[in-house]
């Protein structure tokens, strides 16, 4: 991970409005006037916990000050994080496809859990810690009485030094009652890397220490406020790790959408004006085809049939040409009339004409009859004509769509018809499968807990955010009360012996309840076991030879050695011989150890770790003759991983892969 811009207007410390390009090396940046809180600014915009402290970095209350970061993840995706110091923002991720930024949320919460889960930033304060470097770090500018912190309370985030609420502003605090601002009697108090700090004795004892009294209530609220910020960051680790646990259906759902989107736009026999059946009537058209073969041959064969009998069958002759019917008509006249003329016996030769008529009534029917069956016989022609069109369009009805099928298809056969409509099949039954798979997902146990789990979760982090918008949206730093907290005691201390005022000795522990100076080792060296995700005792044999060539290039070979207990607490060997607890010694010699150990930790880190190593105006102080050899230290981590050295010193540009003015 590294940075790739930084952009800012009207913030503090920074150009009035301006735009930085960074690379990977060792790069010097020189502030413009007063020291430039790039690392602060880092954390708000990394960090961010949507309270609004980090408005304190505004260079100007009468306009808002807006900063942006550029920078490359774990997963070497570049992303953008674009913010209103002490309002809203906004996380962008730039689309290795397209080349143009998305936006991924404007949720703060969320632009941290992503930020976490997938760009792989670590926890807020282990690059604080480790991978940020200033002067309010050094042990000696830290409240005394550190040094018996353990490890599982450091991690936990709440040794001493260490506060554990994000984007908590750093506000600078006012003189105590009763201290004037010069005094002829003061006394050096913590001397560190970053120079002198003055404490004077309090001219109102009373006053101050109504003001202690008030400092520790101020202490006791403020570590309540670290105390719930605590638990809201964890309970947000939990929604983080559940949510995880659903996002993991999201890559099931995609494959889902992806199937189905294939499925619908596959074409369908619908669609093509084709049958449902199509694939049926495919394979049925051999047989039909032959259906319909065999019944134009039986029509035929039918027909030719009816033909022949046509042919057989005599023409019938009219009943007006037929003699014997009209001599049997005449007989049947003649002996009716006869009746009428003849009398007696003569008279029954009438009665012929019955047998005469009845004769021409026979032939008369034998001639209705033939008629009928000529009739007969002409019309069978017309339902073989009807036979075959009804066959024909029985076949057409069940024909027709296949032959259409073979024009959309462009295929030969019936038989290729099937092999392209199967792939709809093919993608139907592959959504099937993907569906069954995503409910048999979502039913898991563990699936099912998660959803019930995350309201209840995020219901918990509303109420305690709740009550941490109840004590204030401005509540200082554990730090900040801390230090104050010392100094105002020492000042009393001070007041109550002038001797040692007068003589410019600090008080001792027991005149201004102070003890050793906090031993920076069990933190440092815990968070980088969690961050290696290792054991301290393979942490502590990683660092301890380099660090002991960092310790004792630095303090001219005044130590030899750096030995650590199970707890991480640190004893150095001085060239003597003498095992000396590294709270003793003096406070520059300390201040030198801690980053000497922080160095280390970086130069160990960053070939599994990457991350970019922020250093502010911790080195102002430094005697001159050590600049060369830290610029060195510098420009060999360089090497490893970026280092971005906020100074305004002229020892170090020369040494530096580039400068930025800022």
């Amino acid at each position: 991970m590294h940075f790739v811009e930084v952009a800012v207007q009207n913030v503090r410390g920074f150009s009035p409005a301006g735009r930085f390009a960074l690379k990977p090396g060792y790069l010097v940046l020189n502030p413009p006037a007063d020291m430039s809180p790039l690392a602060t600014l880092s954390l708000a915009l990394l960090y961010a916990d949507g309270r609004g402290g980090d408005a304190s970095l505004a260079a100007s209350t009468q306009k808002p000050a807006k900063a942006a970061l550029t920078f490359v993840g774990q997963d070497s995706v570049t992303y953008r994080i674009l913010r209103e110091l002490g309002g809203g923002g906004s996380l962008h991720r730039l689309n290795p496809a397209t080349k143009q930024p998305e936006l991924v949320t404007q949720d703060t919460a969320e632009a941290n859990q992503f930020l976490r889960g997938q760009a792989g930033l670590p926890p807020r304060t282990t690059f604080e810690q480790l991978f940020c470097l200033q002067a309010a770090q050094l042990p000696s500018r830290k409240p005394r009485g550190g040094g018996q912190a353990s490890i599982s309370g450091l991690r936990r985030g709440t040794a001493p030094g260490m506060g554990s609420s994000p984007g908590m502003p750093a506000l600078r605090t006012a003189s105590s009652p009763g201290m004037p601002a010069s005094s002829p009697g003061m006394a050096v108090s913590g001397t560190g890397l970053g120079g002198l700090q003055t404490v004077m004795p309090v001219s109102d004892i009373p006053a101050a220490e109504a003001k202690l009294r008030e400092l520790e209530k101020e202490l006791l609220f403020c570590k309540e406020v670290d105390n719930l910020q605590f638990e809201v960051d964890g309970l947000n680790s939990q929604v983080f790790d559940l949510e995880s646990k659903l996002r993991g259906t999201d890559g099931m759902k995609a494959k889902v959408r992806e199937a189905e989107a294939a499925w619908n736009t596959e074409p369908t026999p619908e669609s093509m004006g084709l049958p449902q059946d199509i694939v049926a009537r495919a394979e049925r058209y051999p047989r039909t085809l032959a259906r319909r073969d065999e019944a134009l041959a039986r029509l035929n064969s039918d027909r030719e049939v009816a033909e022949e009998q046509a042919q057989r069958l005599p023409d019938v002759q009219p009943l007006v040409r037929n003699q014997n019917f009209w001599i049997a008509v005449a007989a049947g006249v003649v002996s009716f009339i006869a009746s009428f003329f003849f009398t007696n016996a003569a008279r029954y030769v009438g009665l012929l004409d019955i047998p005469a008529f009845g004769f021409a009534a026979v032939l008369a029917l034998r001639y209705v009859d033939e008629l009928q069956e000529k009739d007969r016989l002409s019309r069978r022609g017309e339902q073989f004509a009807a036979r075959e069109k009804k066959i024909l369009e029985e076949f057409e009805a069940e024909a027709g769509p296949v032959r259409k099928a073979l024009e959309v298809f462009d295929v030969d056969t019936p038989r290729e018809i099937a092999p392209r409509l199967q792939r709809r099949e093919q993608l139907g039954a592959e959504v099937a499968r993907l569906r069954a798979e995503l409910l048999s997902m979502e039913n898991h146990p563990e699936f099912v807990e998660a959803a019930q789990q995350l309201p209840v979760l995020r219901q918990q982090i509303e109420l305690l955010n709740a009550k941490i918008a109840e004590k204030g949206n401005f509540v200082r730093d554990v730090r900040e009360v801390e230090r104050e907290l010392l100094r105002l005691k020492e000042s009393i201390a001070f007041a109550r012996n002038p001797q040692l005022a007068a003589m410019g000795v600090m008080p001792g522990a027991e005149a201004a309840g102070m003890e050793a100076l906090e031993d920076p080792s069990p933190m440092v060296i815990g968070l980088a076991a969690d961050l290696l995700a290792t054991d301290l005792s393979s942490v502590v044999g990683m660092l301890r030879d380099r660090c002991v060539q960092y310790f004792s290039a630095l303090t001219e070979r005044r130590y030899v050695g750096v030995e650590w207990d199970k707890e991480g607490r640190t004893m150095v060997v001085g060239a003597s011989g003498r095992r000396i607890p590294v709270g003793e010694l003096p406070p520059r010699e300390v201040d030198l150890f801690f980053l000497s150990l922080r160095l280390t930790v970086v130069e160990k880190v960053s070939p599994r770790v990457k991350l970019p190593l922020l250093v502010e105006d911790a080195l102002v102080g430094v005697d001159e003759a050590r600049l060369p050899l830290l610029g060195r230290m510098f420009k060999h981590l360089g090497t490893l991983t970026q280092v971005l050295h906020v100074t305004p010193l002229a020892s170090f540009p020369p040494m530096s892969d580039g400068t930025v003015t800022l």
